[in-house]
């Protein structure tokens, strides 16, 4: 049986083929009449016709598609971000090709020149890099792109981030509240922006409340993982340095800390307090469960899209940056100095 083509649609349903291509495409949906545009659609879905991008690109000189760089597809932060970039671009005709890095810059350069062979129209980045220089390469190149947790430095390209900086102050002032005066920070790696953003502000704001700024409270993880999060913890608590709290650079971080409270019978909270970042699924599950702050990440991949949208839609529009609220949600994994 052949393929039914666009003429074969336009053809059933008494339209012009350009007619028939515009009420096909979401994109362009909008420009048809809305009644001739369900009669094209229904006479489509009737005969089995499936558009064809490819071709569609070919007439076009555009994709309709994207790249979504991803550095880490395992860690939960990012899957809820992928859906809120999935739900603004799908009614807007496009669709997301999804890479991983596994934060090794060779594989990132390979898998962003693989998304530029497939002609995607522009990319959002979550990368949080400080030293890119892939990034400034393809900004002079002018790849429409928007950073996803990060506000790069020097390079003028639009961002959305999450506000670290009062994220880290809700933390400690929580503990302090409660009666905490020597509280360890678990930094995320210093080769990432975020990981630097929320050390800077952990000791602005132990310095802020005159807490004990001891420089031994302060470890910065290899990674931002659960296995990361454990070894410092363990390395704070071999050298000996006393502490009653823990603001961990991000939720993976804060759950190394329950696999060494696990191994050394250490009582959370009313030994040791943690606060994670990032709200992760699942963490009211954990005993206790963790106190963390709440990242809109829905949001944050809805607002990628729109500012990646508006810069391909207008090149030369100056680069916006947006950065969206916090708020912490605590549960059980903190609770007043005994």
């Amino acid at each position: 049986m052949q393929t039914p083509t666009l003429r074969d649609v336009a053809d059933a349903a008494g339209v012009h083929p350009a007619t028939a291509s515009r009420a096909l495409n979401p994109a362009t949906r909008g420009l048809v009449n809305a009644e001739t545009a369900r009669r094209v659609i229904k006479v489509a879905e009737g005969l089995g016709y499936r558009p064809n991008p490819i071709a569609r690109g070919l007439k076009t000189a555009k994709s309709s598609t994207v790249g979504l760089v991803i550095p880490d597809l395992t860690n939960p932060l990012f899957p809820p971000i992928v859906r809120g970039i999935e739900d603004v671009l799908e009614p807007a005709g496009y669709s997301g090709l999804i890479v991983n890095t596994d934060n090794d810059l060779q594989r990132e350069q390979a898998q962003i020149e693989l998304l530029r062979s497939r002609q995607v129209e522009g990319l959002i980045v979550a990368t949080a890099m400080i030293e890119h220089p892939l990034m400034e390469r393809l900004h002079r190149e002018g790849v429409p792109m928007v950073m996803v947790n990060r506000r790069p430095e020097g390079l003028d390209v639009p961002s959305i981030t999450p506000d670290d900086a009062s994220g880290i102050e809700m933390a400690v002032a929580h503990l302090a509240a409660l009666g905490h005066r020597r509280i360890a920070h678990l930094a995320g790696p210093s080769t990432t922006s975020t990981g630097l953003a929320r050390l800077r502000a952990f000791r602005n704001a132990v310095r802020d409340r005159d807490l004990d700024a001891d420089p031994a409270l302060v470890v910065t993880c290899e990674r931002w993982s659960e296995a990361a999060g454990a070894a410092a913890l363990r390395g704070l608590l071999d050298s000996g340095t006393e502490l009653t709290a823990v603001v961990a650079g991000n939720d993976l971080i804060a759950l190394g800390c329950y696999d060494v409270f696990a191994e050394r019978a250490i009582e959370c909270p009313r030994e040791v307090s943690v606060v994670g970042f990032n709200d992760m699924p699942f963490l009211d599950k954990l005993a206790p469960p963790l106190t963390t702050l709440a990242i809109p990440h829905q949001q944050i991949g809805a607002e990628a899209a729109r500012l990646l949208l508006d810069a391909i839609a207008e090149p030369d529009r100056p680069a916006r940056s947006v950065m969206l609220p916090l708020s912490l949600i605590v549960r059980g994994s903190t609770a007043a100095l005994a």
